[in-house]
Order: structure tokens, then C-alpha cells, then sequence
């Protein structure tokens, strides 16, 4: 007998995935356009409002309205309820509360969660939700409570406090880069305590949640010397941190000579690492980024391009990606075919993926970029790139052009972001339905390349 599958199960769960996060920026814009969310005689546009709501599920920062002008108190803490949907993922807040209603999680809602974090097994990978949001909450707690407590005296109310400390802190931890002020954190330019605990909180959301569980795993452990990280961890971390020394000392040479002049050495230090930071995924300044010249600017949309690591908050193509394409380069180069790190063997299939990723993502962003020039012909190239990169990468940096784009230029910039959020493979994985392995094999050939 011809069995019929229910609508729904005819998707696979990337494509259900996607149709979610479609659903969450549906609901994210009925939640910042509730009664009582705008302050009062503040009216934004459809277009506005939508672009706010995209991106704070992709949790990029991007916005053409001010934030602080723009919303109540209400307001923004529906905004903080939809960064912790963007950030934390929507099958692993879900799955989270369905634990807490002691509801049993099935086969499906186990591999939609697996799709949400790029994660290869089924195993365990319920208790890898229930960890990874205990974390990200604890770490929201306490970076808002230490600026709520640090920032007090700047504030009325311990209220008003509060609720700023706590927005500062998951802002920062869900590298979403909004800020309540216009001018980002410029405030705090000199204000090294405020810098460094921001620095910590976007690292932390933006290392990986897996890293974050390892870390934990390590710690708890009595016998750490038995501990062994994952592949995984080790490539993430490594990685993450070559390209923050990178960034940070590229910047420092690059403004050094120019909008750096007149800075003290603990200044320029601070604000180069700081940029290279945020750059990664969060979107925050301390400095105005106008003022930097192309080089930091073409060196930080690579940075903004690259993104953060897989299984975190942030976009982009992801650290891992780039850690295997250099070594895939770097073992070509000795002519080895198999590439051996840390005692494991990186499998082929993760080769293609990454350069699949890349080559895609470089193309989506010269489409993008072609199609800007011609919708926005009195905006410069660069900073037409900066905001591209931006987006993908879910950063939230910008050259100040947001506000100046057209239509056609915000619905390509929120379509970037909202790519960026789900991830490139997702996307692709979406358009390209269910895989079917083929039953028969053609002869092998060599191709003559390069």
C-alpha cells in the first residue's frame, strides 16, 4: 500500500530550519511593533522596522533607526527577547523551555536541532542544548550585573541600571552589536574596564558553543590530565586567536600613522584589539571607524567576512572553514593528499564544503556589491563592501551608510544578514532538497588544471 507523508515531512530539516528562522523574523517584527514599544510620537517605517527585526534574529546590529531614541523600556526588552532568539538559535531555546515542560524530544526536533548547530550526531546533542543555554544565560547574568553594578552612578534608578547593564551584556554576548547610544561605546573609549569585559563577553559568544561546553567539561573534571579536547576545539581556538592577534596588530600598524596620531600606546592598543574583536561578529566601536583609511577598512571586512566559528552567534564563512583551506593549501604544497592535524585526519568531504563555502560566499558578496553600485551609484565602493561583509558576517559595523540605502539596497543587505545567520551550507542545503545517492559510478578521469 502507498503510504502519504504529512506536508511537513516532505522538507528535510534544513529546509524546515530555514522556514523557522523566516517564521522568527515574522514574529520578531510583531513583537517590536507591539503597543507601548516605541517611545512616544515615534513613528518608524515598514521597511525600517522590518530591517530592525532581521536584524536582530541574525543578530547583525545593522539598523537604520536609533535604538535608544527609538524604543521604550518595553521595547527593548522585547528587543533583548529577540536577540536571544537570534543568538541562542530558535531549536535550542525551544528545545530548552520543552525541557523545562519535562516534554519528550523527538527524532525530528533532534535533527532540526542538529541542523541549527551544524552538529554531525544525534548523539548527546539534547544535553549539548541544555548546557550550551544554562551557559549563555549565566553569562548574560553576570556581565549584567557587573555593568549594572560598574555603570550605576551614571544612572537615576537601579532599574534604569539594570536594564542597560543587562542589554550591554547581551548585546555583547549575542554579538548582536546593537547599543542604546548612536555613537556605539565611544563613551567608553577610555574606559578600559567596560572594554575588556565587552572583549570577554563577545569572545565567549562568539568561540563556539561547543568550546564553551568543553572548557566547563575540563574544569569539572577531577582528573584533567585523562580530559581530551576535540578536534573541533583545537582548530576553533587556534584559529580564533591567530586572526584576533592578526587583526589587532594590523590595525595598530595600519592607524598608527593616521587616525591613531596623538593616541597614548595603551590608546591604540586597547582600540586595535577592541576592533579586531568586535570585528569578528559583535559590531561594537569605541572609535569613530570613518576615520580609519581603505587598508583597515578592506583588512576589516576580511575579518567581518571570515566571521566567527561554527556553532556560536556569529556569521560569516566561519574560522574552521578558513583553518581547512589553509591546511588543504599548505599539505598541496608538500604534495601530501591527506591532511593530518592534531593526530586526527580531516575527511575529504569537509574539504569541499569549505571551499564550496568560500568560493560561494565570495561570489554572493561581488553580486551584491555590483548590484549596490548600480542602486547606490553616490555611496563609495568601500564603503559598499564594509557594509556587505557586515552583513554576512553578522557584525554590524558600518561606515554610516545604513540609514542611506535604498530599498533595493536594505532588502539585499537584509537578505545577507539573514543568509549570514543560518549559515551559507543551510541556505544551499535548502535550495537543493533531499540527497539521492546515486546507485551506479562512472569511470574516473584526471582533468588537466592550472
Amino acid at each position: 500500500m502507498r503510504t502519504h507523508r504529512t506536508p511537513i515531512k516532505r522538507f528535510t530539516p534544513v529546509q524546515i530550519l530555514v522556514f523557522y528562522y523566516f517564521l522568527a523574523v515574522a514574529f520578531s517584527f510583531l513583537l517590536l511593533n507591539l503597543p507601548g514599544v516605541y517611545q512616544p510620537g515615534v513613528e518608524v517605517k515598514f521597511i525600517d522596522s522590518l530591517f530592525t527585526a532581521v536584524s536582530a534574529v541574525s543578530v547583525t546590529g545593522l539598523t537604520p533607526i536609533s535604538i535608544g531614541d527609538t524604543y521604550s523600556s518595553f521595547g527593548i526588552a522585547m528587543l533583548m527577547i529577540v536577540l536571544q532568539l537570534g543568538g541562542i538559535g530558535i531549536m535550542s531555546l525551544g528545545t530548552f523551555f520543552w525541557l523545562m515542560l519535562r516534554k519528550k524530544i523527538g527524532m525530528r526536533e533532534r535533527q532540526l536541532i542538529m541542523a541549527d548547530h551544524n552538529q554531525y550526531s544525534l548523539s548527546g546533542i539534547v544535553q549539548l542544548i541544555r548546557q550550551i543555554v544554562v551557559l549563555i544565560f549565566a553569562i548574560e547574568l553576570i556581565g549584567g550585573l557587573v555593568f549594572t553594578l560598574y555603570l550605576f552612578n551614571e544612572f537615576e534608578t537601579f532599574g534604569e541600571a539594570f536594564l542597560n547593564g543587562l542589554f550591554m551584556s547581551v548585546s555583547a554576548t549575542t554579538n548582536a552589536g546593537f547599543g542604546l547610544s548612536d555613537n556605539s561605546l565611544h563613551t567608553y573609549f577610555n574606559d578600559y574596564f567596560v572594554q575588556f569585559c565587552t572583549m570577554v563577553l563577545i569572545i565567549l559568544g562568539a568561540i563556539g558553543f561547543p568550546v564553551l561546553v568543553e572548557v566547563k567539561m575540563y574544569f569539572s573534571k577531577h582528573k584533567k590530565k585523562n580530559f581530551r579536547f576535540s578536534l573541533f576545539t583545537k582548530i576553533t581556538t587556534i584559529t580564533f586567536g591567530i586572526l584576533l592577534v592578526f587583526g589587532a596588530v594590523t590595525i595598530f600598524i595600519l592607524e598608527s600613522m593616521n587616525s591613531f596620531k596623538g593616541m597614548t600606546l595603551s590608546e591604540k592598543i586597547f582600540t586595535s584589539f577592541f576592533h579586531s574583536v568586535s570585528a569578528r561578529s559583535a559590531g561594537l566601536t569605541t572609535f569613530d571607524v570613518t576615520q580609519f583609511n581603505d587598508a583597515t577598512d578592506i583588512v576589516i571586512s576580511a575579518l567581518m567576512f571570515i566571521g566567527a566559528s561554527p556553532s556560536s552567534v556569529g556569521g560569516g564563512i566561519r574560522t574552521t572553514t578558513l583553518a581547512i583551506a589553509v591546511l588543504f593549501l599548505i599539505n598541496f604544497a608538500k604534495r601530501q593528499e591527506v591532511i593530518h592535524v592534531f593526530g586526527r585526519r580531516i575527511k575529504l568531504i569537509d574539504v569541499f564544503r569549505s571551499y564550496a563555502v568560500i568560493f560561494l560566499a565570495g561570489f554572493m558578496v561581488m553580486v551584491a556589491l555590483i548590484i549596490l553600485l548600480i542602486t547606490e551609484p553616490t555611496l563609495p565602493a568601500n564603503a559598499l563592501l564594509f557594509e556587505i561583509t557586515s552583513a554576512f558576517g553578522t557584525c554590524g559595523m558600518s561606515l554610516g551608510i545604513t540609514g542611506d540605502l535604498s530599498i533595493i539596497g536594505k532588502i539585499i543587505i537584509m537578505l545577507l544578514m539573514f543568509i549570514g545567520r543560518v549559515g551559507l551550507i543551510s541556505f544551499l542545503l535548502t535550495l537543493g532538497g533531499r540527497t539521492k545517492k546515486p546507485h551506479y559510478h562512472y569511470p574516473a578521469e584526471r582533468v588537466i588544471i592550472g
